[in-house]
């Protein structure tokens, strides 16, 4: 059962010119919130808030996807590891970066010692489905 919640939010700002935009579907009991364009210190907090409501929600798993972001910064990689902290023993977490912009700098931080990261969607879900 795939079902689409529109809690999509665009972080556009004209000063900075970063831009967020930050979705949660539904896949079974798994939320996937995707995040694209750049999550630096000012667009974190939507990512940050969505990743909130997820967690409430107690999926059985929760997938991050960054495939579309271009730019992530140490306040985006603190949200991911303050969600994953706060997700219930019961919800399965994981993130799906695949590239130089996203899964490169979780690798050289060590983030991806604690999260596991997948280079995709699928095999995320894969991995998380029981």
């Amino acid at each position: 059962m795939n079902e689409q919640h529109d809690s999509s939010t665009d972080g556009a700002t004209a000063a900075s010119g970063s831009a967020c935009e930050v979705t949660e579907t539904w896949n079974g009991e798994i939320a996937v919130v995707a995040a694209a364009g750049v999550v630096d210190m000012l667009t974190a907090p939507q990512l940050e808030d969505a990743l909130r409501k997820a967690v409430a929600n107690k999926p059985e798993g929760l997938v991050v996807d960054l495939t579309a972001v271009e730019f992530l910064a140490s306040a985006g990689m603190g949200v991911l590891v303050a969600a994953h902290d706060a997700a219930d023993e019961g919800t399965r977490f994981c993130v799906v970066a695949d590239g130089p912009a996203t899964s490169r700098p979780l690798k050289l931080v060590g983030i991806a010692d604690i999260v596991p990261l997948y280079e995709s969607l699928d095999e995320a879900l894969a991995a998380l489905r029981p």
